[in-house]
């Protein structure tokens, strides 16, 4: 429990949730923020003379930076004497660095589009077919085999065909504004 809890003498249900997040490495989240006790209180009595810190959300040690806000909102028409409990958090992600992978290769396939290379292509891919069939019949291989020589076979023969593709990053939206505002200032000029 952090210090900004609840006031006053502790009861026993209290303890015992105290007792169970310090146990599971948990906290609880209205503790940690100083608000005030309007804030603070998630139920009221009937009378509306008693006011009591009964809804909890409980984190997880490691997570409790990533809480920024825990409070209160009262007004929600739910015909019930609780006030709802809202948490913000504020998720940090890393990024997860990967080391000794190959980039995935990317193939221009837009030149399949001209009949001559995708004869090409096709002839090609056959070829490597036929024999790659051929020399599954006289082996016996695993799955894994078979998948990784149909993979080498059509990675090779699109190496081969198609080469690889730029990784240029076009955007015509910003080229044709751009254009458009040159055009402009022609016209403003003469």
């Amino acid at each position: 429990m952090e210090r900004h809890g609840r006031t006053g003498t502790q009861k026993r249900k209290w303890r015992k949730i105290s007792n169970l997040c310090e146990l599971n490495k948990l906290v609880i989240g209205g503790t940690i923020f100083p608000y005030r006790r309007m804030h603070r209180a998630t139920w009221i009595s009937p009378d509306h003379t008693t006011e009591n810190q009964i809804g909890h959300i409980c984190i997880n040690k490691k997570f409790r930076r990533t809480m920024v806000d825990v409070r209160s909102r009262r007004g929600g028409d739910i015909a019930s004497d609780h006030h709802l409990v809202v948490s913000n958090s504020k998720l940090k992600l890393k990024k997860n660095w990967t080391t000794g992978q190959t980039a995935l290769q990317m193939f221009n396939t837009a030149v399949l589009r001209h009949t001559n290379k995708l004869n090409e292509f096709k002839t090609a891919l056959n070829n490597r077919f036929q024999a790659l069939q051929d020399q599954l019949k006289e082996q016996e291989t695993t799955m894994e085999d078979n998948w990784r020589s149909i993979k080498e076979a059509l990675t090779s023969t699109c190496q081969e065909v198609l080469a690889s593709r730029s990784t240029t990053i076009r955007n015509d939206f910003y080229r044709n504004t751009g254009q458009d505002q040159s055009k402009e200032e022609q016209e403003d000029r003469n």
